[in-house]
């Protein structure tokens, strides 16, 4: 098992409509990310500067940011694409975060 870590930005003003959409996220998107061995999936928000933490653990060595070529995801990314930073295929601007410390 893999932990990886990630952030993320939501644009000004979007806090309420970013959980909202993901208190409804779509069924079929659950069943990729679990296919694609994401056992867990946490976005926590830094309201003070809009940056999404996001955590996962993952078996193998891909999480959700390598999904680029599954439809679903690309249509998840099309729908949130108006209210976080994204990159010209609408896949979230994400930075990977370094571990430094873990204790278990």
């Amino acid at each position: 098992m893999k932990r990886v870590a990630f952030k993320m930005y939501l644009n000004e003003g979007q806090k309420a409509e970013y959980k909202k959409r993901h208190d409804e996220i779509w069924p079929e998107l659950k069943k990729v990310l679990k296919e694609a061995g994401i056992s867990e999936y946490s976005i926590f928000l830094d309201e003070e500067t809009n940056t999404l933490f996001a955590f996962q653990k993952i078996t193998g060595d891909k999480g959700s940011q390598n999904l680029a070529e599954n439809e679903t995801v690309k249509k998840w990314w099309k729908y949130m694409a108006d209210i976080m930073k994204v990159n010209p295929d609408n896949s979230p601007v994400t930075i990977e975060l370094k571990e430094v410390f873990y204790l278990k």
